[in-house]
């Protein structure tokens, strides 16, 4: 399974990784950044819809995760607080269908350039790695 590279999706607060993404995806990836997860930045990722996260995996993605705002320092106020709510609603759907929870995570991150942004595609990386293929790979409607 060593041969396995994980499609990953990221979801991410454009506050939170501004910095971050400011050297682009080149630069990302110099710094650790996992070319294997893709991002897709928010204005704020509580306007993030649970149709739009299960679509991820219906498109064949093996993970994903959100990154936003600390609850209490949220640039849209509850913005990530709703982000949250709506990750834990895939976590059951996915459990429900037999299916790893573990593929889809919420990060609350400070704003700013951090290593914890880094740290977090890797730790998602390493962990659907582990997972193996998601299981809705291959299907169609």
């Amino acid at each position: 399974m060593s041969d396995f590279t994980p499609d990953i999706r990221a979801f991410v607060c454009h506050y939170t990784s501004q910095q971050s993404c400011a050297a682009g995806a080149e630069g990302m990836v110099t710094d650790g950044f996992p070319a294997n997860v893709r991002l897709a930045r928010q204005v704020c990722t509580g306007k993030l819809k649970v149709s739009t996260l299960l679509a991820a995996f219906e498109d064949g993605a093996d993970g994903v995760y959100v990154v936003g705002c600390p609850a209490d320092t949220c640039h849209n106020a509850m913005g990530s607080q709703r982000a949250a709510k709506r990750v834990l609603a895939v976590k059951k759907a996915l459990s429900e269908l037999g299916v790893e929870p573990e593929r889809i995570e919420m990060f609350h991150l400070e704003r700013g350039l951090h290593p914890e942004f880094i740290a977090t595609a890797q730790q998602m990386d390493t962990r659907i790695r582990a997972l193996g293929a998601g299981p809705f790979k291959g299907e169609t409607a």
